[in-house]
C-alpha cells in the first residue's frame, strides 16, 4: 500500500491512497478520506463498456468529490476487454478491490456495509457486487454491500447483447448468453437485498434509459427495492461533479448517511 498525497487543488481530500490488491498493473484502487470520521464508505466503479481504453480516471474525480463531502470513497481499477479481463476475471478483481476495505490498517467502519456507485459498465458491476456473496467464488471474504446507485448502467446484460451496445462489448465481455448469466446479469439476480437507485437521464445516447426503466419494473415485481431517479445531462452528467445531476446523487447519499 502506497500512499498518493492529495494536490492542493484538490481540497476536502485529506489524503488519497493507492491500494493494490494483485499483480497486474489494473489491480489497484484510489481511496480518497476525508478530514475527520467518514459519514460511511463508498465504492466508486467506472464505466466504458469494459474497455481497456477507459479507465480510473473516470471515477477519480467522483471519489474526491465524495470525501469533500464526508465520505471514505474508494474508486476501484479493474482487468478489462483487451488486457485480461472478462469473465470471470474482472468480477474476481472487483472482488477483492472491495476487501481491501476491510484491512484494519484503513481503520474503516464496515458494520453497516458499503455502498457500491458505479457508472455505465461500472453500474452493471456495483449491481452485480450486491449479489456477488450468492456464488461460491466470490462469497469468501464478501464486504457487504448495503445500497447502490446505478447511474446509467447496463443492467440487463442480455438485452444489452441483443441491440449491440459498445459495438459488441457485453460479447467481448462475457460472451453470449448462458448458464454463466447467471452469475453476472443483475437482470437475473432480482430480487436484491438491498435498496437500488438508477440514475439515468432519458437522452442518455450511450445506454438506453430502458435499461433502468425495465430493471426497475422487474425488481419492483419481484419484491425488490429500485428507484428510477431521472436527471438531465445525457450519459455523461452523472459523473461530472459540477453538474445537477451528481447533486442529486449527493442527496441520495445524505439520505443513507442518516439510515
Amino acid at each position: 500500500m502506497a500512499e498518493v498525497p492529495a494536490p492542493a487543488d484538490r481540497p476536502g481530500a485529506a489524503e488519497l491512497l493507492r491500494l493494490t490488491y494483485g499483480p497486474d498493473p489494473s489491480q489497484f484502487a484510489l481511496l480518497a478520506r476525508p478530514e475527520g470520521r467518514p459519514r460511511g464508505v463508498v465504492v466508486v466503479i467506472h464505466g466504458g463498456f469494459w474497455k481497456a481504453q477507459y479507465g480510473v480516471e473516470l471515477a477519480e474525480p467522483l471519489a474526491l468529490d465524495l470525501a469533500g463531502h464526508g465520505w471514505a470513497a474508494l474508486a476501484v481499477e479493474y482487468r478489462r476487454v483487451g488486457i485480461g479481463g472478462g469473465y470471470p476475471q474482472t468480477f474476481d478483481d472487483l472482488h477483492a478491490a472491495i476487501g481491501l476495505l476491510a484491512d484494519p490498517v484503513l481503520g474503516l467502519d464496515l458494520g453497516a456495509g458499503v455502498i457500491t456507485l458505479g457508472h455505465s459498465a461500472g453500474g452493471h458491476l456495483a449491481l452485480w457486487a450486491a449479489a456477488r456473496h450468492r456464488f461460491p467464488r466470490w462469497a469468501a471474504g464478501a464486504v457487504a454491500v448495503r445500497a447502490v446507485i446505478d447511474q446509467a448502467g447496463v443492467a440487463d446484460l442480455a438485452a444489452a447483447f441483443d441491440e449491440g451496445l459498445g459495438s459488441g462489448a457485453v460479447e467481448a465481455f462475457v460472451g453470449p448468453p448462458g448458464t454463466h448469466f447467471d452469475e453476472v446479469d443483475p437482470s437475473r439476480q432480482l430480487p436484491l437485498e438491498v435498496p437500488v437507485w438508477c440514475v439515468h437521464a432519458p437522452d442518455d445516447e450511450a445506454v438506453p434509459y430502458a435499461q433502468s426503466t425495465g430493471y426497475v419494473e422487474r425488481a419492483g415485481a419481484a419484491g425488490a427495492q429500485a428507484s428510477l431517479v431521472p436527471v438531465t445531462g445525457g450519459h455523461f452528467g452523472v459523473i461530472d461533479p459540477g453538474h445537477a445531476a451528481w447533486a442529486v446523487q449527493l442527496e441520495l447519499l445524505d439520505a443513507l448517511a442518516e439510515d
